[in-house]
């Protein structure tokens, strides 16, 4: 699971943890978390749910790289706030995006 160690990184950057102080936390050496965030090593479920409750954060802050439903589920909240604004800063927002989009496509 590419880009998994790397999030779980940043969130534990976040808040404000070392690796050791999470690995305590979690149950697990600090070796095999630095592992974990190297991405040389794939954590059990089980481990991946505790790393995720120790760091107070969602499932999809740490997985939204790696899973497909984690962006989607992102883009309909996006969707959801982007319906809650008047008509004309959907509209704007509409034209950031479509230019943005078209930045990267080229």
């Amino acid at each position: 699971m590419q880009g998994l160690g790397k999030r779980i990184q940043k969130c534990r950057e976040e808040a404000g943890m070392t690796q050791e102080a999470l690995a305590e936390r979690v149950g697990i050496s600090w070796n095999y978390l630095g592992a974990i965030e190297r991405e040389v090593k794939t954590p059990k479920l089980e481990t991946l749910v505790r790393i995720i409750n120790v760091l107070k954060v969602s499932a999809d802050d740490v997985m939204l790289d790696v899973l497909r439903v984690g962006r989607k589920a992102r883009c309909t909240k996006l969707e959801e706030k982007l319906q809650s604004l008047p008509k004309e800063k959907q509209d704007k927002i509409l034209r950031i995006l479509d230019f943005l989009i078209e930045e990267e496509s080229e």
